[in-house]
């Protein structure tokens, strides 16, 4: 059984998980050179719309929210505090960054990578939480329970060369990084979830009616 106490708590777990990996994507664009494939895609809406990039990672999160409906994810309120905050967090990371531009490609590429772990470290604290993933990383599930056979890693891989085609098409910065970004974020991921004996796949997610029915006092069976 689940109390109100263990709900909020989680709930502070899922938003200090957003701040991790936010952080992380943050990094990426720090790196400064190219941006990570949804990000490159965020930026690319951002070209062709008066929203900024933290405003277009929104309304492409709750896209993406869609499109996890009708793969039959379960949609938690951890779906949507991702949903409404992980843009708008690495917006306020890119604003009070100190830091002038990176122009070295090297430093960009140690710091794209520690940005991958960042995100994958992100990720684990709000998934394990239970109220369900991010779009984004309902999406990958969702996939990823289609291909049950192939690693996680390797359908992030897929699923982020495919986000890039698109961000690509809507002229989103490209360079080296992104590159990296598809190919190694992924398999970064699929390090540290091993290291941490991690498997997205088998967390049991409560949907927005249970925890609500929790919080209003019907008790969980």
């Amino acid at each position: 059984m689940i109390s109100r106490k263990t709900i909020l708590l989680q709930w502070v777990q899922i938003v200090l998980g957003l701040l991790v990996f936010a952080f992380g994507v943050h990094l990426t664009i720090f790196a400064n050179i190219g941006l990570a494939p949804w990000d490159c895609l965020g930026m690319g809406i951002s070209y062709h719309t008066p929203l900024n990039y933290g405003l277009s990672m929104t309304v492409m999160a709750v896209i993406i929210l869609g499109i996890d409906l009708c793969l039959h994810e379960r949609i938690g309120y951890g779906t949507i505090i991702d949903a409404l905050l992980t843009g708008n967090f690495v917006q306020m990371y890119n604003d009070l960054n100190p830091f002038p531009e990176n122009q070295n490609l090297w430093v960009g590429i140690a710091v794209m990578v520690l940005g991958f772990v960042f995100m994958a470290l992100g990720m684990w604290i709000y998934m394990k939480a239970g109220q369900c993933c991010g779009p984004r990383d309902s999406l990958l599930v969702g996939i990823g329970k289609r291909l049950p056979r192939l690693p996680i890693g390797l359908v992030e891989i897929l699923l982020w060369a495919a986000v890039l085609l698109v961000g690509w098409l809507l002229g989103g910065p490209v360079g080296i990084g992104t590159l990296i970004s598809t190919f190694g974020a992924g398999a970064v991921m699929q390090v540290v979830y091993n290291i941490l004996h991690f498997e997205p796949r088998d967390i049991k997610h409560r949907n927005v009616i249970e925890v609500t029915g929790v919080l209003v006092g019907k008790k969980e069976q």
